[in-house]
């Protein structure tokens, strides 16, 4: 687990998280499939993220980890107890840019697709 997982609050910051505000649920991998692949082994995680209207779906490696919908009161008091309760509106937003993070560490990432549902 990278340094920066364990600062936060109930593994929050981990593959496939709404970062610092909703935990992946392990729970909602598919039996059979091997939920997280290791690229020191050369293997690859394939990520989707789903957003329509305020709905949002986190997808990994074909499995459903984390589900939510913007601008409830759920989100709001998620967003109140994080570390983005600072940032007005934080996460509101229609549209907007796309953020790849790190942390300082090397990263890869490929095949990259924007698309309109």
């Amino acid at each position: 687990m990278h340094p920066d997982a364990k600062k936060g609050v109930g593994e929050k910051r981990t593959v496939g998280s709404l970062y610092d505000l909703i935990k992946a649920d392990s729970r909602l991998f598919v039996p059979g499939l091997k939920p997280l692949k290791y690229v020191n082994y050369g293997q690859w995680n394939r990520a989707r993220i789903e957003v329509r209207g305020a709905y949002v779906k986190h997808i990994l490696n074909g499995c459903t980890v984390v589900e939510y919908e913007r601008g409830t009161q759920q989100w709001k008091a998620l967003v109140a107890y994080s570390k983005y309760a600072k940032w007005p509106n934080f996460g509101e937003a229609e549209e907007g840019l796309i953020l790849l993070q790190d942390h300082g560490d090397e990263v890869h990432f490929k095949n990259i697709k924007i698309k309109e549902l």
